[in-house]
C-alpha cells in the first residue's frame, strides 16, 4: 500500500511539472505577494511609514525577478529590514529560476523516446527524473558556495580597502554576492557601483559572479567537471561558451571605442581603468545590472549596444534574462547553414533537430513583438525620447536592471507596465521553452509540399 501511495504522488509530481506554466506562474506570483506585503510595512522602510503598495510591488518584482530596475533608491528608502528582504527574494527568485530551468531541462528529456532520451542525456549531462532530489540539492549547494566565495571576497576589500567594520563589510559582502550570482543589480549605494570604477578586486569579482551565475547551472557542472577537456563538451556548453565569450569581447572593444573620449563617462579614466570599464560595462548587459558609469551618459551609440547585449541576455538554466545566448547561437547556425545550401545544421558531430530551430525563432520572435508593443504603450505613457524608452522596455524585459533613469520618474501606469514586462520576461522564456518542446508531436501524414517567395 506504501509503494502505490509513493507512486501516486510521484505521478501528481510529474504531471504539475509537465503543466510549466501553472508552476512557474503561480510560485512567483506568490513570492512576490508575499514580498510585497513584507515591503508595504513600515518596518521595512527608513522613515517608519508604509510604502506605498506599488513601490512595494515594483520592488519585490524586481527582487524575484531579479531585475535590479528600482523606483526609489535601495540604500536610502528601504530600511535594514527592507534590505533583507529584498536579499531574500533575490535569493529565493534566483534558486527558484535555476532549479526551474534545471528541472525542465530533465523533463523535456524525459518526455522523449528510449534511444532519443539515451542520447539527450549523454549529450546533455542531465540525470534522470529519478535524480530530481539530488539535482536539487546540487543546484542549491553550487549557489549557496558560488555566493559564499564571492561574499569572503568583498568582504575582504570592504575591511582591507575601504575601512568598514566588519560586521559592515560582511553585510555589504553577503548582500552584493546574491545580488551579483544571481543577476539582480541591487546595490547598497545611490551611485550603484561607480565609486568601485577603478577598484578590479570588486568590479572583476562581481562580474565573474555574473557571468557564473549568467552561464547556468548545467554548463557550469560540466565545466568542473570537464574543464580540461573541450571535446568533451556537450552541444549546450560549447554554444554557450563560444556565443559567450564572442558577445564580452565584441561588447568590450565596442565600449572602449563609443565611450574612450567621453568625458562623462571613460575620459577622466587611465587607459587600464577604461578597460576595466568596458570590460564590466560589456558583462552586465549579460543580466548583470551592475554600472560603474552613469549609464544616462553614454553615447547613444553605446546605448543601441547595450539594448542588443540585453536582449541577447546569458545562458539557458541560469539567472541571466534575455533571449538567451543558446538561441542566437541556434539562429546564427542556422543563418550559416542556409548560406552554404545545407538542408541540415551541424554543429561539430551533432545535428540539431528541427524542432529547436524552430522554437529559437519562436522565442525570438515573441520577444522582438513584446518589446514593440511595450515600447510604443510606454511612449505614449511618458514623455521620454525613443531611445530611453527602447533601452529600459528591453531592461525590463531582459530582467538586466540597467537604466538610463528614467524608472523612477515614470507614471504609475509605466510601472505597471514595467512590472509586467518584468514577470513576463522573467517566467515568460522559461515557460515557452519548455512548453514549445514539451507540445513537440509527430504529424501522421504530410500535405502537398508548396514554395512561396521569400526576402
Amino acid at each position: 500500500m506504501p509503494r502505490a501511495v509513493k507512486r501516486t504522488w510521484g505521478t501528481a509530481l510529474l504531471d504539475r511539472f509537465q503543466r510549466p506554466a501553472q508552476v512557474v506562474v503561480t510560485g512567483f506570483g506568490v513570492v512576490i505577494l508575499i514580498g510585497t506585503a513584507l515591503l508595504a510595512s513600515p518596518a521595512a522602510t527608513t522613515s517608519g511609514a508604509p510604502a506605498g503598495l506599488l513601490t512595494a510591488l515594483f520592488t519585490a518584482t524586481s527582487a524575484v525577478c531579479v531585475t535590479g530596475l528600482v523606483a526609489v533608491d535601495t540604500e536610502t528608502h528601504w530600511s535594514m529590514f527592507g534590505e533583507v528582504v529584498i536579499a531574500g527574494l533575490i535569493q529565493v527568485g534566483g534558486l527558484g529560476i535555476m532549479t526551474l530551468a534545471t528541472l525542465f531541462t530533465v523533463l523535456v528529456s524525459g518526455r522523449l523516446g528510449l534511444r532519443a532520451r539515451l542520447s539527450a542525456q549523454v549529450e546533455t549531462k542531465t540525470p534522470s527524473m529519478a535524480d530530481l532530489r539530488a539535482l536539487v540539492r546540487r543546484v542549491v549547494l553550487f549557489s549557496l558556495m558560488c555566493e559564499i566565495v564571492i561574499a569572503a571576497v568583498l568582504t575582504t576589500r570592504f575591511m582591507a580597502g575601504y575601512g568598514q567594520p566588519f560586521g559592515r563589510a560582511l553585510y555589504l559582502g553577503w548582500f552584493h554576492a546574491i545580488s551579483a550570482f544571481n543577476n539582480a543589480g541591487f546595490a547598497l549605494w545611490p551611485d550603484n557601483l561607480m565609486r568601485f570604477v577603478s577598484d578590479p578586486w570588486i568590479t572583476l569579482t562581481i562580474a565573474a559572479a555574473v557571468v557564473a551565475g549568467g552561464l547556468g547551472f548545467p554548463v557550469m557542472f560540466e565545466l568542473y567537471r570537464s574543464w580540461r577537456r573541450p571535446s568533451r563538451w556537450s552541444v549546450l556548453t560549447k554554444i554557450t561558451i563560444v556565443v559567450t565569450a564572442g558577445l564580452l569581447l565584441i561588447g568590450t572593444l565596442i565600449f572602449l571605442v563609443t565611450e574612450w573620449r567621453n568625458p562623462r563617462t571613460f575620459g577622466p579614466l587611465d587607459d587600464a581603468d577604461k578597460l576595466l570599464a568596458a570590460f564590466f560595462a560589456a558583462v552586465m548587459p549579460r543580466s548583470g545590472g551592475f554600472n560603474t558609469v552613469d549609464i544616462s551618459q553614454m553615447n547613444p551609440s553605446s546605448w543601441l549596444a547595450t539594448d542588443v547585449l540585453m536582449f541577447i541576455g546569458g545562458g539557458s538554466g541560469g539567472t541571466a534574462g534575455g533571449i538567451k545566448v543558446t538561441t542566437l547561437g541556434v539562429l546564427a547556425l542556422v543563418v550559416w547553414a542556409e548560406l552554404r545550401g545545407e538542408s541540415r545544421v551541424n554543429v561539430g558531430h551533432r545535428r540539431l533537430p528541427e524542432s529547436l530551430q524552430r522554437q529559437a525563432v519562436a522565442i525570438t520572435l515573441m520577444g522582438v513583438s513584446l518589446v514593440a508593443v511595450s515600447t510604443y504603450i510606454l511612449l505614449v505613457l511618458t514623455p521620454h525620447s525613443l531611445d530611453e524608452v527602447l533601452f529600459e522596455v528591453i531592461s525590463a524585459f531582459a530582467t538586466n536592471g540597467l537604466s538610463t533613469g528614467i524608472t523612477a520618474h515614470a507614471t504609475p501606469a509605466g510601472h505597471i507596465l514595467l512590472v509586467l514586462l518584468m514577470f513576463i520576461g522573467r517566467v515568460g522564456p522559461l515557460t515557452l521553452g519548455s512548453a514549445l518542446a514539451l507540445r513537440e508531436r509527430t504529424r501522421r501524414y504530410e500535405l502537398p509540399e508548396e514554395r512561396i517567395i521569400v526576402g
